[in-house]
């Protein structure tokens, strides 16, 4: 493997997004670059001005990011690891600001899913932001009064906003699970050892004709490989065509996963294995 020094872990956001908490609890206190999107996590692994990348997969309450999984499917990197983030929102807005004048809630899309039933019980306007701590930072360099955003306790301080409801997110125990990619090859700063068992992510793609699903997924069935989880996304190379992403409890160089894989190759049009790792606890 190649190492690659002096380069920084990237994350989509602002500093306080739920990823830098990620790239926090993964790396330790790492050299770390905020950018403005998934995409741009992406592009800065694959062109070596990260060394390694954290995104958001999937979250306990609103399910899946979906645009992480067409990513991962667009760009030659791997899957190295992953990390397992509390999620605990608040609502928050200028020093002074009194919840009964609030008209305007800021945060990403999936936050204000998280919040939704806290949300529903005002009439207030919602407005989508690219990131949760992003959502701060508009209200805080606006000035905007009447306005709050859906954000964590340590981006509500990071940009100066005072608190108004604590833990309006949906449930007690609300977690986002976070995937760690590099180049192929490559070598990230270490990652935090996890106690988890061993997970394979993979993608992969059958013709659109009957039983040809089964067909792929009775090569885990009997070969004994449990998949924790199955995922359809559009091809994009054909109209109504499909690519299945799944995870596997097992290492791809196990045996019985070994043998999976390969009657998989056998019975599917394309399988593409984008990294074996230790599931993160709680994951």
């Amino acid at each position: 493997m190649v190492r690659v020094l002096n380069l920084p872990v990237a994350y989509a956001g602002e500093p306080g997004a739920f990823a830098e908490d990620a790239v926090l609890a993964g790396f330790g206190d790492a050299d770390r670059i905020a950018l403005g999107s998934f995409r741009d996590v992406f592009e800065a692994v694959a062109s070596e001005r990260a060394a390694a990348g954290v995104v958001p997969i999937e979250n306990l309450i609103t399910g899946t990011v979906r645009e992480v999984y067409d990513l991962l499917l667009a760009h030659d990197l791997e899957i190295r690891g992953e990390v397992v983030v509390p999620v605990r929102l608040c609502l928050a807005a200028l020093p002074g600001t009194q919840i009964d004048g609030i008209e305007r809630v800021y945060s990403h899309v999936q936050a204000l899913g998280q919040a939704e039933a806290f949300l529903r019980t005002r009439p207030w306007t919602t407005l989508t932001t690219y990131n949760t701590a992003g959502a701060g930072k508009l209200i805080r360099d606006r000035d905007e009064r009447g306005s709050a955003a859906v954000l964590s306790p340590r981006a509500a301080a990071l940009f100066g906003l005072e608190v108004l409801a604590e833990d309006i997110q949906g449930g007690s125990d609300n977690r986002t699970r976070f995937l760690c990619v590099t180049r192929l090859g490559g070598e990230p700063p270490p990652l935090a050892p996890t106690s988890g068992p061993a997970r394979t992510t993979l993608v992969f793609a059958v013709r659109n004709e009957p039983g040809t699903l089964l067909r792929a997924l009775r090569a885990f069935a009997v070969r004994g490989v449990n998949l924790s989880s199955l995922e359809s996304r559009p091809s994009r190379s054909a109209a109504w065509e499909y690519v299945f992403w799944a995870d596997l409890d097992a290492a791809a160089d196990e045996p019985a996963c070994s043998a999976a894989l390969l009657d998989l190759r056998a019975a599917t049009e394309m399988v593409r294995v984008l990294g074996s790792y230790a599931a993160a606890a709680g994951g």
